[in-house]
């Protein structure tokens, strides 16, 4: 349009003046075209960068959910966990009795911290895990841990985890709390404790059905997926976890705990490979003093609940029982300043042990101060293998090694 009206004008200027020669005229038009045609240009090739920034998304205005989705990208991977593990209040004993992540386990062998009460069972390399696989026939299998301390080796507190694999048809799993090697019934010391069912339909159930829930809907996920079980015994209480979630909460079960027997089956007996029951990093504990107790007494907190991915620093979800616990505990005592220490057990290269630790007491200690603690109240430090609480050369006192403690200051 500019050009068209600068071309009007000129046409104006020279009828309305003197006269010119038309050479002279036509030179001058050409110039005057020229430095149109660049203005024009100029500005058709910034319109046409705009709206490729358009495309790009570059100049787009972003509303509200978008701004927080872009923050939440740049949030780090702990925050991630801790959002939907914010009120998980699970808090593993605190001493390990049993525990079988199934290191140096050959495929295709029986487990060897544990003993076959029915069925058949079978280590198996499953996405390069190892795991232990209940190659489902007729009713499925059961198995029960081998421990020294044979008959009734549960405290009147403990803990037992462990990570299960459901799929789409539709796996389960049992926990008796009996050595099911001295009998299928259940024996008289146990009492009106019932048997504990897991993973069918996503959820959990108690005593025969009883007492029963299914995950609530935000938390159910598409088929097949991992989920992490963990059950906590106090005295008579009885609760059941999947995943962030409590399913059941048995305020007065009566009776006593002997031992722990697990059952894999299934709802489809035509399981296939591509359809596993299959359970992974299986862990006993006895436990628990309530943290502030343990502060009190020891002038610190000892915990190897505190779980990360191995050999990095990244913490695995179901640690925030006990970070959710600490801090509380900081919350309601605002004068406790904690060191955050990290230990590891022998494995590996002592200094590699060493960085690690440090890192992984760096990562707890940002994630405390991400919910909400006063960085000037916390420090971390790494020590490795170098203090040692527990023999190494046992899977058991390993996992008490592999810990974190919260030292005050």
């Amino acid at each position: 349009m500019k050009k068209i009206m600068l071309l009007v004008m000129l046409g104006f200027f020279f009828q309305a003046s003197i006269p010119v020669d038309a050479q002279i005229l036509k030179k001058i038009t050409k110039k005057i075209k020229k430095r149109t045609d660049r203005k024009v240009d100029k500005t058709i090739d910034k319109g046409l960068d705009e709206v490729e920034d358009e495309i790009d998304g570059k100049n787009k205005e972003k509303l509200p959910d978008e701004e927080n989705a872009d923050q939440n990208q740049k949030e780090t991977s702990n925050n991630k966990v801790i959002r939907p593990w914010s009120k998980f209040d699970f808090v593993p004993g605190e001493t390990v009795i049993f525990e079988d992540n199934l290191d140096g386990e050959q495929n295709g062998e029986f487990p060897s911290q544990w003993d076959l009460v029915d069925g058949y069972v079978e280590n198996a390399l499953f996405s390069e895990e190892n795991v232990i696989r209940f190659p489902i026939e007729n009713t499925g299998a059961t198995i029960t841990p081998l421990i020294k301390k044979e008959g009734d080796y549960l405290p009147e507190k403990f803990t037992v985890e462990f990570d299960m694999y459901l799929s789409s048809r539709t796996s389960k799993y049992y926990l008796y709390f009996w050595d099911k090697r001295k009998g299928s019934r259940k024996p008289s010391d146990v009492g009106n404790i019932g048997v504990i069912e897991v993973g069918y339909k996503q959820g959990a159930s108690y005593d025969g059905g009883k007492m029963q829930r299914e995950l609530p809907e935000e938390s159910k996920k598409e088929y097949p997926h991992w989920r992490h079980v963990a059950i906590s015994f106090n005295v008579r209480a009885l609760k059941i976890y999947m995943d962030q979630d409590r399913l059941l909460m048995i305020p007065n079960a009566q009776g006593n705990p002997l031992a722990i027997s697990i059952k894999g089956a299934t709802y489809d007996f035509g399981q296939t490979g591509n359809f596993p029951t299959i359970i992974k990093n299986i862990r006993i504990a006895e436990g628990a003093v309530e943290l502030y107790d343990r502060f009190l007494t020891d002038g610190k907190i000892v915990t190897n609940g505190i779980k990360f991915d191995s050999g990095k620093d990244i913490l695995k979800p179901e640690s925030m029982g006990v970070i959710n616990e600490i801090v509380k505990l900081m919350n309601q005592h605002p004068e406790i300043k904690f060191s955050v220490e990290g230990h590891t057990d022998s494995d590996g290269d002592t200094q590699l042990n060493k960085d690690l630790s440090e890192k992984r007491a760096n990562t707890v200690k940002n994630t405390l101060i991400d919910l909400g603690i006063a960085s000037d109240r916390l420090e971390s430090k790494g020590f490795g293998e170098d203090v040692a609480i527990a023999d190494n050369s046992t899977s058991e006192g390993k996992a008490n090694n592999r810990r974190v403690e919260f030292v005050k200051m």
